[in-house]
Order: C-alpha cells, then structure tokens, then sequence
C-alpha cells in the first residue's frame, strides 16, 4: 500500500461523507433558518423549538434519500475490497 493510495482513499472516503451527509445537513440548516425568522418576527425565544422540526426534517430527508446515501455507501465498499483483492 502506497501512501499516494492512502491519500486517495481518505479523499474518496471524504467526499463520500460529504455526499451522504451533504442532504440531511443542507435540510436542518434550512429548517433552522426558517425557525430562526419564525423566532425572531415573534419573539419567541424558546430553545427547544428547533429541535423537533430540525429532527423530523432530518428523519423525513433519510426516508427520501435513504437509498441513495446506501447506495453510495455500497458502491464505496465494493471498491475499498476491489483494491484490498489486488494486493
């Protein structure tokens, strides 16, 4: 095992991560920035109002692309034992 093949595989593995959790986070972010406005033209300043939307917009985004980020995930371990076979 080379250290330019290492390198590559924690890049591959990076963007992987990246890829899978990109939807969830760009979701909560968004519902945040949505509660956030909601809190502020209201003046509601209740922490725990965040937490179920952010939570059932996270869970709702893991139903809907649940197997696109397992597909991904697969795809990735097909080809780290692609490269262990070859060694």
């Amino acid at each position: 095992m080379t250290v330019s093949l290492v390198l590559t595989l924690i890049r591959e593995a990076s963007i992987r991560i990246l890829v899978i959790s990109g939807p969830a986070l760009l979701i909560s972010m968004i519902v945040g920035l949505i509660i956030s406005i909601f809190q502020a033209t209201t003046q509601i300043q209740e922490q725990t109002l965040t937490f179920v939307p952010k939570l059932l917009a996270i869970f709702a985004t893991i139903i809907f692309a649940g197997n696109f980020m397992i597909t991904v995930l697969v795809e990735f371990t097909k080809y780290i034992f692609r490269l262990m076979t070859q060694m």
